[in-house]
């Protein structure tokens, strides 16, 4: 095997010596320097998500260390020293300003990685990941690198129990009791919720997305669901993991030779069933952007396609947290992703025929692992299914015209029993103004109320932060006086999530979006018949140009942005405040605030169409 992108040590000998002193250091020959290079990369942060991940990468690394050498049967490479990246807590800093740095921190490590990949020219890469924005943030990276890689999940906690009640608990549980008066409660669910380590648990983010990196061929289907203490991981993986990255060096296989838009679209699909994280809509784009694909509306999946497959086509098939019971190690225990990856496929809607980093297509690798059939309580069947519809949706309508606007389907508690909800705007500029008011006083709060958060998305946050707390005290609020108050704003949310919670709104209010333009008491109207959210003041265009012109002059005289935006106060928020591209485009960081896309390619249809050979009715039809 042969560099492609030459970036090997020469024969200088200023280059050679520290080269020839980390051979020696790592137990490598020093005759391997000029070989084409392997190494583990890993995610590490300041929670319990990470604290599993320094294990297994140093076990990777041990296992590749006794795998090369300059003998017939080792691999001759020259192997690098373990890198991690860095990211902070989701859990830790919801509900503060910190949480502005969360989906940076995507954006810090796909950085981080670049210049690691790159400078070192990795041609064969291990990456062990965890928590939410950092997995993506790698697959990214690696995309652009273009080496052989694969990736393991660093795995999920355990859930907690409530030495009380009995009760699983998990960090949403938490969440959930914010705003109880009961401090002794509080503080034992608080110390039982995260017993051990590993990434959150439920479906939330986390899991989410790696049942996305699963399916969309970057990481074996196994590999998913184990537990991050989950003996496995240490034992069998690590060897797997390389015996699979040989078969990729060997026979040239690439990232973006398997994560396609047909597998993309895969994924998306498998996002839908288990009713997954809104923030897939991120992350999805920024994937595609990474592998290639410069518009994700239409060379992947267009915001029509994925409601007709959501409401038509996809139904939810996992009883899973936060919306249902369960947790990823009850669907482990049940025999992991690949069942229902098996039992999608065989109902017509996934693409068996993309490739996979085992070396198989993905119906291939189902087919080898042969999972068991869905035990009809954690896991269930497409022909009999948990919910019927996808548990997503994507909204347009006058306060999206962007058609950025996803709502968590799975995760609604009330308010579109007729898939309609008419309600008041509630208005809040910046989160924490919503706080303060739902510790101060939550009884100002009242059935069908519309809140409204804004200047929260990606340039006014800056960083765009999700919302876990607000939307945590917001349904307990709603469960205990029997109300539905929604929450709709231009920042996102956590996957753990639930309630009617609209998040990703663009235009964004910090750019001039119409979710900026919206007045206390107006009318708000979610139709689902329609996919839209509309306001219907802002159907007059007089009072838009009235309600433009006081925004814009509060604009210019705060010198070019609106008062009401977060301050960017370190460099790094400062570089997300010029460079954030819309939700839609991944909110990612830019040059310019222009998409920027490595080696544009375009999309390739196979002539695959997902369809459900369970349900009758329209297949196939963007509806």
């Amino acid at each position: 095997m042969k560099n492609s992108k030459t970036v090997l040590i020469d024969k200088n000998p200023g280059r050679n010596s520290q080269t020839f002193g980390v051979a020696r250091e790592l137990g490598t020959s020093v005759d391997l320097i000029h070989e084409p290079s392997i190494g583990v990369v890993g995610n590490k942060g300041d929670s319990q998500c990470y604290i599993g991940v320094g294990a297994k990468v140093q076990t990777i690394h041990d296992a590749l260390l006794a795998r090369i050498g300059t003998e017939r049967d080792k691999m001759s490479m020259r192997l690098v020293q373990p890198e991690f990246t860095i990211a902070t807590s989701d859990g830790i800093r919801n509900g503060t300003k910190e949480m502005r740095y969360s989906l940076i921190g995507r954006e810090v490590t796909n950085d981080s990685l670049c210049e690691h990949l790159s400078a070192t020219g990795l041609e064969g890469i291990i990456a062990v990941v965890a928590c939410d924005k950092p997995p993506v943030g790698t697959l990214a990276a690696v995309l652009e690198h273009n080496r052989p890689a694969i990736i393991m999940s660093d795995g999920s906690i355990r859930p907690g129990r409530d030495s009380v009640t009995g009760d699983p608990i998990d960090i949403i549980s938490s969440y959930q009791l914010a705003g109880s008066d009961d401090e002794e409660m509080k503080r034992r669910v608080a110390l039982e919720a995260c017993p051990g380590f590993g990434s959150c648990g439920g479906m939330f983010t986390y899991n989410t997305m790696q049942t996305f990196i699963g399916v969309v061929g970057m990481q074996p289907l196994h590999m998913v669901s184990p537990a991050s203490q989950d003996e496995r991981r240490m034992t069998e993986f690590p060897d797997q993991l390389i015996s699979r990255l040989e078969n990729m060096i060997r026979n040239e296989i690439k990232p973006r030779d398997i994560v396609t838009n047909e597998s993309i679209r895969n994924a998306i699909i498998v996002s839908m069933a288990v009713g997954g994280s809104t923030n897939v809509m991120l992350h999805a784009p920024e994937i595609a952007r990474a592998a290639g694909y410069a518009n994700f509306g239409v060379d992947v999946m267009s915001a029509e396609e994925f409601n007709h497959l959501s409401r038509d086509v996809v139904p939810v098939i996992v009883d899973a947290r936060p919306f249902g019971q369960y947790s990823m190690v009850d669907i482990d225990a049940k025999g992991g992703v690949q069942v229902f990856v098996k039992d999608l496929m065989d109902a017509g809607l996934l693409n068996g025929d993309v490739m996979t980093c085992t070396g198989e297509t993905l119906a291939e690798q189902v087919a080898r692992l042969a999972p068991p059939a869905p035990d009809g309580e954690v896991i269930y069947s497409v022909k009999a299914p948990y919910k019927p519809t996808g548990g997503l949706r994507v909204l347009g309508g006058n306060l999206s015209p962007d058609f950025s606007a996803v709502l968590k389907l799975a995760g609604v508690e009330g308010g579109l029993e007729n898939n309609r909800f008419e309600g008041k705007a509630r208005i809040f500029d910046g989160e924490q103004s919503l706080l303060e008011m739902l510790d101060r006083n939550p009884d100002h709060f009242r059935n069908n109320d519309m809140i409204i958060v804004r200047y929260e998305g990606p340039v006014g946050g800056p960083g765009m932060p999700e919302m876990l707390d607000s939307t945590s005290r917001i349904t307990t609020l709603c469960r205990e006086r029997g109300i539905v108050v929604g929450l709709m704003t231009d920042g996102r949310f956590s996957g753990g999530s639930v309630g009617l919670v609209i998040g990703h709104v663009g235009p964004e209010a910090a750019v001039g979006g119409p979710i900026g333009l919206i007045a206390e008491n107006d009318d708000i109207i979610v139709d689902l018949n329609t996919n839209e959210i509309n306001c219907l003041q802002l159907d007059n265009s007089s009072l838009v140009e009235q309600r433009k012109a006081a925004w814009d002059i509060e604009v210019a005289a705060n010198g070019g942005a609106h008062p009401s935006v977060g301050d960017a106060s370190t460099r790094l928020l400062n570089r997300m405040r010029c460079s954030a591209v819309s939700a839609v485009q991944g909110a990612g960081m830019h040059p310019g605030g222009t998409l920027w896309v490595s080696e544009p390619r375009a999309a390739t249809r196979t002539g695959f169409t997902p369809a459900n050979s369970h349900r009758g009715g329209l297949q196939g039809q963007a509806g």
